[in-house]
């Protein structure tokens, strides 16, 4: 039973056809996306480490766009971006659209 004003809409489609502005890493240095479990009371997190941005404000706009686009949650652990799950494929999958090298 729909609630009044409750709306359902579908947001895949405003991420796909958004521009952005790529906020490009300053080294060449390789992008590494893998999933771990040990020390987080056996809950998987993915991790993308290789990201060297020289603004902090680039990896929280990269983490919220990340967030946003797998529908979890995560944070910033120095140079590293962890997201809630296994997600290695969903965030390949954004990174390259974004236009980062893996």
């Amino acid at each position: 039973m729909r609630k009044k004003n409750w709306i359902e809409f579908d947001n895949r489609q405003n991420l796909n056809e958004r521009k952005r502005e790529t906020p490009l890493p300053t080294n060449n240095s390789k992008i590494k996306i893998h999933t771990q479990k040990k020390g987080k009371k056996g809950k998987t997190i993915t991790l993308i480490e290789g990201l060297k941005f020289q603004e902090d404000q680039k990896y929280k706009k990269l983490l919220k766009d990340l967030k946003i686009f797998c529908g979890t949650g995560g944070a910033i652990n120095g140079e590293e971006i962890c997201l809630q799950g296994s997600l290695v494929e969903k965030v390949k999958e954004f990174l390259r659209k974004d236009g980062y090298l893996l």
